[in-house]
């Protein structure tokens, strides 16, 4: 049944059950591990397509736990299935392993062409296929959401970050402030490149709204104080009626440019502020922030820089932290 699919799928106990099934109001079918589609019998006028994915890095558990706590209240008629959902349990073995990944951050591999092996771009590949698959019968005001958990606190625990997007500002995908404001977000970070991360990839290839949403910071399964995510439990259960979702203020959102990205170039690489430093930490002109044998070091200059996801022990050649400035709400979102 639909509202154990999940805790199946995590114990690998799926085999001999059936792909197929109809919950009040729709249908759904399992498509590969960790992948399941809900259709409507009656598409709500307001329903959107929506991808909702979650453990795309395996110790973020409360964005898995909201997403039982969706899939249950469908079983059980709480909610009227009114749109087409895409469900998505990313990395799978490093769910059960409790960690973040298994060989290679798989948050970094979401690009078409991708010639990696591993089971982190096999997977990759396999997610791409569904989403391109599920966009493509699915096209009325795409959207993803991506939900994650930091690991570390934050001067803002629930915050959203807006892939990168170029072409025509026309063609462009729109983001709706007040819906992010409205689930709880707290801040929105404005990317300033591509990423190649899960929601980039659908706004990039799919024009789909999409956001990868931090939602507190990690912790074990049971942990997880879920009422704090009362906003973005609305949210996801008005998505999947298909019925509008609350207006929130956007006043109450701070938004944020990435004007830097650090590097790890070498083995030599370190980050000189401590270890536990919060998401959103800001420094002063003239403060050094990294060292690296390669780039040299890195000084804060002309204006005062906010870090996001500092980590110095990424692989070489990745990422190790956003250097970001504040700025006004954007005039075309």
């Amino acid at each position: 049944m639909l509202d154990d699919w999940l805790s199946a799928t995590l114990e690998g106990s799926v085999a001999g059950r059936p792909a197929r099934g109809q919950p009040p109001g729709g249908r759904y079918r399992v498509h590969g591990e960790g992948i399941l589609e809900l259709t409507p019998d009656v598409t709500a006028p307001d329903a959107r397509s929506v991808v909702i994915s979650a453990g795309i890095h395996g110790n973020e558990t409360a964005p898995i736990e909201l997403v039982g706590e969706l899939l249950a209240a469908l079983e059980a008629g709480r909610l009227a299935l009114g749109a087409p959902l895409l469900i998505i349990l990313g990395n799978i073995p490093s769910i059960r392993a409790q960690t973040r990944f298994i060989d290679t951050n798989l948050n970094r591999l979401f690009q078409r062409g991708l010639d990696q092996e591993g089971e982190e771009p096999k997977r990759a590949r396999a997610l791409m296929h569904a989403v391109d698959d599920f966009f493509a019968r699915h096209r009325h005001r795409p959207l993803h959401l991506d939900m994650h958990t930091a690991i570390r606190d934050s001067r803002y625990p629930r915050f959203a970050v807006v892939p990168y997007t170029d072409g025509q500002a026309e063609t462009r995908p729109r983001s709706a402030w007040p819906d992010l404001a409205a689930a709880g977000m707290q801040a929105v970070l404005l990317q300033h490149r591509h990423s190649w991360t899960f929601s980039h990839y659908s706004r990039h290839y799919h024009a789909a709204e999409a956001y990868t949403l931090e939602l507190g910071k990690v912790r074990p399964f049971g942990d997880n104080d879920l009422d704090a995510l009362h906003g973005m439990r609305a949210w996801l259960a008005a998505l999947a009626q298909g019925v509008p979702p609350a207006d929130g203020n956007v006043a109450d959102l701070r938004f944020f440019q990435v004007a830097f990205e650090l590097m790890r170039t070498s083995d030599d690489f370190r980050l000189t502020f401590a270890e536990d430093v919060a998401n959103f930490s800001e420094f002063a002109v003239g403060e050094r922030l990294a060292e690296d044998a390669v780039s040299g070091p890195f000084v804060v200059e002309t204006a005062p820089l906010s870090v996001v996801f500092p980590n110095a022990r990424v692989e070489l050649g990745a990422r190790a932290a956003l250097l970001v400035r504040p700025c006004g709400l954007p005039g075309s979102p």
